[in-house]
């Protein structure tokens, strides 16, 4: 039995709790697209806390009927951070501590309210190349030209509660955000010692955060300043969605890779028009793709101007999880949460009611390649 905004117990979980989206009457859940699904799980969260009101989340179930002057509010389970922009951030925060120090206040109260993990990639530089020695010389090289930075960062680490840093050498942000950051489906420890289960969501301050779609995460790229208010607790106000179903047929031809499909998606994607709306793919062509096909045509998003592309966890996520050394146990609760709340894709899940649908079949991909 469903508790207040659908809280209830996960079945075969001890004290492991989810927020129903079956517990909304008004919501069509077998025709709802995945991405207004992640969305509503947020405002049934946010209206147990009192953040949003009843009418905010009957706007959202009854997409696609138009949402009036309701607020939908998105509050993401995590920020991704890199250095050019998250180091200004942590800085900001440290001013405000500094701020309530001289105040005579608690400087502890100034903490980020949402996880954060911070990526150093974009200023890393490289001095050495062509030898075994080059990686740790670049490495060496890196900390003592920026010995400041990686100061502060280090402290911050210290200071602030949910805050990590991933440090140089490490791979590219969204690579790493891909396979280990990313859980797909967040835990939460409440002071009780009750588990609470969330869809993995994010914000980051990069265009190409949109990779992680790829992983069934819906996330997106935004500016310093976005971010930082989303670590301080602030929602995003969201317009009623637009979301654009492209559904794919088959599989890709022997010769055609990933790099082919995006291109050809790109394309179609720019002539039928997304920007400031929501890719969503769906279809039994999503089975023969993996992960990382995926996350290639995700992390293409800025470049045909989409929100996000969103593609459902199925079997290829769990295959993904398993394959980059996710735990088993947090494998086995990814499954049992999109399976029950509607979240994981199978061939024969129905097609959703989209406000707009794009078909391709994989099989019409043809190799491309580039010229002078």
């Amino acid at each position: 039995m469903s508790g207040e905004f659908g809280r209830a117990q996960l079945a075969g979980f001890e004290n492991t709790f989810i927020h129903r989206l079956d517990s909304r009457p008004d919501a069509d859940l077998d025709n709802l697209p995945m991405t207004i699904k992640v969305l509503l799980e947020g405002l049934l969260r946010a209206a147990s806390k009192g953040r949003v009101t009843e009418a905010d989340v009957a706007a959202l179930a009854k997409w696609p009927a138009p949402a009036g002057d309701a607020e939908l509010p998105f509050t993401p389970a995590r920020v991704l951070l890199q250095d050019f922009t998250g180091v200004p951030a942590v800085v900001d925060l440290a001013a405000m501590r500094s701020a309530m120090e001289r105040a005579g206040k608690d400087a502890g109260k100034v903490d980020p309210l949402v996880p954060a993990d911070l990526v150093i990639d974009h200023s890393v530089q490289v001095d050495a190349f062509g030898s075994l020695r080059a990686y740790d010389s670049n490495i060496v090289r890196e900390y003592e030209r920026n010995y400041e930075r990686y100061a502060l960062l280090r402290w911050a680490q210290q200071a602030f509660n949910s805050f990590s840093v991933v440090p140089p050498g490490m791979g590219i942000c969204h690579q790493v955000n891909l396979e280990y950051l990313a859980k797909v489906v967040q835990v939460r420890e409440e002071q009780d010692g009750a588990r609470v289960l969330i869809p993995d969501t994010l914000v980051g301050t990069d265009s190409h955060t949109t990779m992680v779609n790829g992983l069934g995460v819906l996330g997106w790229g935004v500016g310093g300043i976005e971010a930082e208010a989303a670590l301080l607790g602030q929602p995003m106000f969201l317009t009623s969605p637009v979301v654009v179903g492209v559904k794919f047929h088959g599989a890709l031809r022997p010769g055609a890779t990933a790099t082919d499909l995006v291109l050809t998606v790109t394309e179609m994607l720019r002539k039928h028009g997304v920007v400031n709306k929501f890719v969503e793919f769906c279809g039994s062509g999503l089975s023969s793709l993996s992960v990382p096909d995926r996350a290639t045509l995700s992390n293409m998003c800025p470049e045909y101007g989409a929100t996000s592309a969103l593609f459902p966890v199925d079997t290829q996520t769990l295959r993904y999880l398993e394959l980059t050394g996710r735990d088993a146990e947090h494998i086995r609760t990814v499954e049992a949460y999109c399976r029950e709340q509607g979240l994981f894709r199978s061939d024969d899940s129905p097609t959703p009611a989209f406000s707009e649908l794009l078909e391709l079949d994989l099989a019409s991909v043809e190799p491309s390649l580039a010229g002078p």
